[in-house]
């Protein structure tokens, strides 16, 4: 196979942050993929309906023009979150979603949630009309290896909250584990996954082997290779309940390659690219728009896009900046560590 049309795909995981940065990334989104659910961890988050609306009018300015783009805007959810106000925003169409963060867990989630119980009130109306939750499924207590932190969610999170709720309908988003998948797959309603392209790529190898390479540290940490693989057979299945989340995070240059570096991997400009050299390896490219293009959607509630694009594989290397520059500064982009052959048309 040479050339592969699918319909327009979808990102149900997306940082576009603010400011330079988001003027700087956002067309690498808006080039391929027709929507996103936008990640509300800015500072300060997006913890209303008011700054959800507010946040949307900022990412819609800065789209390149032609691009047609739309953004899902989510809640970030506190432990003041206000019921009324996210079934307000349900209401007017504009919040696809509300984020739990545990306190904690990565980038801007201090404002988290420390305790479930002090968030059941919102949950609870959150199920009453049907608004999806969407979970970063791990723990952050000292004493859980970060390498267990989302198998340890799971069991003391998770399925403890989908017994005391069964009717809200949770997104575990960007999965990293066996765990994870085997959880989702044994679910029978209310429970899908996210994967990232980068997890299909890297293993915990990657960031630790020849010397720390701060480019391929995120949150959640990759794990063994065991997982990796776990996570190519359930994206390139053909599930339903698994689609594609790049969580693409941008930082730049300077705050990754420093001490403390920010965890984040910046996927966006060879996502599709990247996917389409997966999806060949395992044989599955005739399952690559299942998984970017028609299971999200059907999650969500959504019809799939009626626009198309189209793959091309190339004899010579698909050639692209190792760095996107924004007024803010340098950001490196993803390097699989392989040679990409497919193009986006």
């Amino acid at each position: 196979m040479k050339t592969l049309t699918i319909r327009r795909p979808d990102d149900w995981h997306l940082h576009l942050r603010d400011g330079d940065v988001l003027k700087g990334v956002i067309g690498d989104t808006s080039r391929h993929f027709a929507r996103a659910i936008i990640m509300p961890n800015l500072v300060p988050p997006v913890v209303t309906t008011a700054d959800a609306a507010g946040y949307r009018e900022r990412i819609l300015a800065a789209v390149p023009a032609g691009d047609r783009f739309q953004p899902l805007m989510t809640l970030y959810l506190t432990e003041g979150t206000n019921p009324d106000d996210v079934a307000a925003g349900k209401e007017s169409r504009l919040i696809t979603a509300v984020k739990l963060y545990p306190a904690g867990a990565t980038t801007n989630s201090s404002s988290g949630v420390r305790n479930i119980d002090n968030v059941m009130p919102v949950l609870e109306r959150m199920a009453e009309v049907g608004l999806p939750l969407c979970v970063h499924g791990e723990v952050t207590t000292s004493d859980v290896d970060i390498f267990d932190r989302e198998a340890v969610f799971i069991e003391t999170v998770l399925d403890p909250l989908r017994q005391r709720l069964p009717e809200l309908k949770i997104t575990m988003e960007h999965v990293t584990t066996k765990d994870g998948i085997d959880y989702i797959r044994s679910a029978s309603a209310n429970l899908a996954g996210t994967i990232t392209t980068h997890h299909l790529i890297i293993n915990r190898n990657a960031i630790l082997v020849g010397g720390i390479r701060p480019h391929y540290y995120c949150l959640p940490v990759a794990k063994r290779e065991h997982h990796r693989l776990a996570l190519r057979s359930a994206a390139t299945s053909g599930d339903a309940r698994f689609f594609l989340g790049t969580d693409s995070a941008p930082h730049v240059d300077p705050l990754k390659e420093c001490a403390c570096g920010c965890a984040g991997i910046y996927t966006a400009p060879n996502t599709m690219s990247c996917l389409a050299h997966v999806f060949e390896e395992e044989g599955a490219l005739d399952r690559l728009e299942t998984f970017t293009s028609l299971n999200g959607p059907a999650w969500y509630g959504l019809q799939p896009n009626e626009e198309t694009i189209s793959l091309v594989k190339q004899d010579k290397p698909v050639t692209y900046s190792p760095r996107c520059d924004t007024g803010a500064g340098p950001i490196t982009v993803f390097d699989p560590m392989f040679p990409l052959y497919w193009k986006v048309q």
